[in-house]
């Protein structure tokens, strides 16, 4: 069984998850497939713990609060991969779509940077604000 390299570009360049951290099942898929599909175990069941796992602390708490339907309140990062015809592929594609899960959970985002309006804009946006308020002024009712 092979476990899978997370490759990030913060200070954690490359990270390995161990083969005995990832609980793979093969269950049954679901839909039409003939008879074969009451036979044979194609689907996989991927079960990650997240807090008996080997990953940084940092990691471990971005994942735990990352808004996905995937992971659950005690922690557990459940994936079902049926897609494909092979027991091999639906492997493939729930370890793929774990570390996908990971990467996405633990990206850091970019600093804002705070900008200030140019003068110009200021100008145009107080001129927009003036004509607006003199066709609204004209609509009230006429003195004669």
């Amino acid at each position: 069984m092979v476990g899978i390299v997370v490759t990030h570009s913060t200070r954690y360049s490359q990270i390995k998850i161990p083969p005995e951290e990832i609980d793979l099942q093969p269950i049954r898929a679901q839909g039409s497939g003939g008879q074969n599909v009451n036979k044979v175990s194609t689907a996989i069941h991927l079960r990650f713990d997240i807090h008996a796992s080997s990953l940084p602390e940092v990691w471990k708490e971005k994942l735990l609060i990352y808004p996905d339907q995937r992971i659950s309140s005690d922690g557990v990062i459940v994936i079902k991969a049926q897609t494909h015809n092979s027991q091999e592929k639906n492997r493939a594609d729930a370890l793929e779509r774990l570390r996908q899960l990971i990467l996405e959970a633990t990206k850091v985002q970019k600093k804002r940077k705070a900008t200030r309006p140019t003068r110009s804009s200021q100008t145009r946006r107080l001129d927009s604000k003036k004509k607006h308020s003199q066709t609204k002024a004209g609509r009230g009712k006429v003195d004669y």
